[in-house]
């Protein structure tokens, strides 16, 4: 039997990427969809919003009309949002899925303090299968080349993009602080004027924006005669999306708590 899937923010970029994968996958349904309140969407039918014959799924106004009829929730909206979606869901305990970015430490808490309690959530920055693989290989790079070379992310993303850095280089940024035990204090994430000569435990993190680029992070570990880089680049919001898609079929029935998509592809092992 299909899984049963709501998306959040229907009618944003990976909310439409999203239910149109859904409708090409025979292992999951759509069964609802909702939107902001106030956005032009609510009311209309899911496939005259993202480019589908009528489905006779009407996209609602909030995630309580709608979650009853669901086995999880795709949630890639805002950081208020979907920290409001999990105060709602944990009434319900349905699966979450959540890909959103620009959580404050705060709100991330309660999310997870919240499916801990009372349903089971795949939380991560970035769904793609690439991207948690290189985070992989980050982890392997830094624990091999742990003295010696310094670490620098940059990460570059489309224009209307609201946070920065990205979560993704963050999570990267993680991967490297936890392997070398380091912590946030030494995360760098702008250099201007006289700024001195490079602390030997500083993790650089540089952010670009512009045009339409849909994601890039490279990780440089820069040594003396030497430099290793490995990079990422997405060229389509597909990759998250078939992400979301693996994570919600992998979340459903599994115990409360939170869940990464190291766990979904079976990537917490460590390679060395």
């Amino acid at each position: 039997m299909a899984i049963k899937a709501i998306v959040a923010g229907a009618a944003g970029r990976m909310g439409k990427t999203i239910i149109n994968l859904i409708f090409q996958n025979p292992e999951i349904d759509l069964v609802g969809a909702f939107e902001h309140p106030e956005n032009p969407a609510v009311g209309k039918d899911v496939g005259e919003v993202v480019g589908l014959p009528k489905t006779g799924i009407i996209i609602e106004d909030s995630l309580e009309k709608v979650i009853e009829k669901g086995d999880v929730i795709i949630d890639f909206t805002f950081h208020k949002a979907s920290v409001e979606n999990a105060r709602i869901n944990a009434k319900y305990k349905k699966a979450m899925v959540i890909g959103t970015t620009g959580f404050t430490k705060d709100e991330l808490e309660e999310v997870h303090n919240l499916a801990q309690a009372k349903f089971p959530l795949v939380q991560d920055y970035n769904m793609s299968s690439g991207i948690n693989l290189l985070c992989k290989l980050v982890e392997l790079t830094a624990k091999v080349l742990s003295e010696g070379y310094d670490i620098e992310i940059i990460e570059a993303h489309h224009r209307m993009k609201k946070d920065a850095p990205s979560g993704t280089a963050l999570k990267l940024a993680n991967v490297i602080a936890q392997v070398l035990g380091r912590s946030d204090k030494d995360y760098r994430f702008c250099r201007e004027g006289i700024i001195g000569e490079r602390p030997a435990n500083e993790i650089g993190i540089q952010t670009i924006r512009g045009g339409d680029i849909v994601g890039e992070h490279t990780v440089m570990f820069a040594g003396i005669g030497e430099r290793i880089e490995l990079t990422h680049r997405a060229s389509s919001r597909e990759t998250f999306a078939r992400g979301a898609i693996r994570a919600a079929l992998w979340v459903v029935g599994k115990a409360p708590g939170v869940y990464t998509m190291q766990d979904v592809l079976g990537l917490k092992k460590s390679l060395i």
